[in-house]
């Protein structure tokens, strides 16, 4: 059993990603797809699927990859980090949000309006738990 599952769920991606893998799964939870709802949406990922086979649900997870220059293929996410951890929460008020690669980025937060964006928690002026940043 894993102690902290999100942290599991940034580690597969990082490496599927340094292996140019198409997919990469892992367990599944409503936290672990709320997150990939979010890197959908802003397009870090191409899609997602659970798949309920066998006696737990597993989170398939479609990278994404862009064309650069003629023979260069670069993953739409070059960096993720966990901030706050099960060994040191990390909560922001909606004034402390922060921008993460000038903008570029985004930070997921827990809040207690569901799971978000930065963009979208200071749009509603909320705060919350500062899960990870993605850039």
């Amino acid at each position: 059993m894993v102690n902290d599952p999100i942290a599991d769920m940034l580690a597969r991606i990082r490496n599927a990603i340094m292996r140019r893998k198409d997919a990469v799964e892992m367990p599944s939870s409503k936290m672990l797809e709320a997150i990939a709802r979010i890197l959908k949406e802003e397009g870090f990922i191409q899609d997602y699927e659970v798949k309920r086979e066998g006696s737990y649900p597993v989170l398939r997870i479609h990278l994404k990859y862009k064309k650069a220059g003629t023979r260069h293929w670069v993953p739409a996410i070059t960096g993720m980090r966990r901030v706050s951890k099960p060994s040191r929460r990390v909560y922001v008020g909606a004034d402390e949000i922060p921008k993460v690669r000038a903008g570029l980025g985004i930070a997921i937060l827990s809040t207690n309006q569901g799971v978000m964006t930065d963009r979208e928690a200071r749009k509603r002026h909320i705060g919350g738990e500062l899960i990870c940043e993605v850039w």
